[in-house]
């Protein structure tokens, strides 16, 4: 059966889009853009190929589909904005094969004006063809949640913006598909901002509460208790948690050039919570220090070391940094993570526990850095001789939290 869409980077972004098309009967030809990790089951993996899925390392199948989307990998360029030698890596393969009447849409994480002067120059120099013309061109952000059971790609609404009116229609009547709603921006700019919006919002926010939780510390004041307290308040409020930092694959972006000079917001927020690792290690230090206790050589457990609760993903996980922090003042670090068979940090490998009662039991000091469902926390806080909850996640009174 021929394929319908080739999802290009089956990666963070591009592996949820292929498993929500396949879903929707769409056959699905997939196409690595690098050596993403591959988090499916296989009873998932089986259900994919059964619904029409094939992965294909020729791209000259490229050529073969009515609608492309470049999923590919956008991490943090030097410059402290996007790195985009994978997505023009893949654009570029893409063009070789492009024919006419075929539908690109780009659903990276990008800074706004990249679908327009960095995207359409690579296919249309590569393929001869005319973007609005001769192929529809579009930006659709992607708002993967993983992990999220409440919100999948069928029921949110997708945000399509085409290089032209015809680009957008093209592009809508694919996730038509997909999703109950979607939403037209103005035109790719649009959509990329919108993108650019959604990640920034989440950042400052979390910066405004991780700043709370130092602040409310310092007053002896229970900020779990005053979040539970403010989003009881029908409008004008959006509720957000502390943490020991914050991870995952969308990253704050556009902090530089233009950009720069107006989301200084942004940075800051940047700023402030890649300090949470730094808060975490020195609580650490000061719990341990109250209780009569050395960092330096003290044994200190971390639970949970991925970015997201019930995920295997570490992506920019602050456990990284904590754990270093820790052995640099000497502590002794062992880790538990359903998740993570194996962990490494300073090319060493941390002592990974099997029993998890039993070495918070044994731990100076037990850190949960993420909130795993199979976390029996009433159970921990009683077995821990000490407890620090970075997530607000233990029985009030139970532990020393964030």
């Amino acid at each position: 059966m021929p394929a319908d869409l080739a999802v290009i980077g089956l990666g963070p972004y591009g592996l949820p889009l292929a498993q929500a098309a396949v879903a929707a009967g769409i056959p699905t030809l997939g196409y690595r853009t690098g050596p993403e990790a591959d988090p499916l089951t296989p009873a998932e993996l089986r259900r994919m190929l059964s619904g029409g899925f094939r992965t294909t390392a020729s791209p000259a199948e490229l050529g073969r589909v009515r609608t492309a989307v470049i999923c590919a990998p956008t991490p943090p360029g030097a410059d402290g904005g996007v790195d985009l030698a994978q997505v023009g890596a893949a654009a570029r393969t893409l063009a070789g094969h492009l024919r006419p009447h075929t539908t690109v849409i780009l659903e990276s994480p990008v800074q706004p004006g990249t679908t327009e002067d960095f995207l359409r120059p690579v296919l249309e120099k590569g393929s001869g063809l005319r973007a609005g013309r001769d192929f529809h061109l579009a930006y659709s952000p992607s708002r993967v949640d993983p992990g999220n059971r409440d919100f999948t790609p069928a029921n949110t609404p997708q945000v399509i913006g085409g290089l032209t009116p015809a680009c957008t229609e093209s592009a809508a009547a694919f996730y038509g598909r997909l999703t109950d709603k979607v939403v037209r921006a103005r035109g790719p700019r649009e959509a990329e901002t919108v993108q650019l919006l959604e990640t920034n919002f989440r950042h400052v926010n979390i910066a405004l509460v991780n700043e709370m939780a130092v602040l409310c510390h310092d007053l002896g004041v229970d900020l779990w208790d005053v979040i539970r307290c403010a989003e009881t308040k029908p409008f004008g409020f959006h509720a957000f948690r502390p943490g020991p930092g914050v991870g995952g694959h969308s990253v704050p972006q556009d902090l530089t050039g233009r950009a720069s000079r107006v989301l200084r917001m942004v940075e800051l927020a940047q700023q402030v919570n890649n300090q949470m690792p730094r808060y975490v290690v020195q609580r650490a230090a000061a719990l341990l220090n109250e209780h009569g206790k050395s960092a330096r050589g003290a044994r200190v457990l971390l639970l949970g070391v991925t970015y997201k609760a019930d995920l295997a993903d570490q992506q920019a996980a602050p456990a990284q940094e904590i754990a270093v922090r820790l052995m640099e003042l000497g502590a002794s670090v062992s880790y538990h993570d359903p998740h993570i068979p194996a962990w490494t940090v300073l090319d060493r490998p941390v002592p990974r526990v099997d029993s998890l009662y039993e070495a918070a039991a044994e731990a100076d000091l037990t850190i949960l850095l993420q909130q795993h469902r199979t976390y029996d926390l009433q159970g921990l806080s009683v077995k821990a001789q000490l407890l620090l909850d970075t997530r607000g996640a233990t029985p009030t009174g139970a532990a020393h939290r964030l």
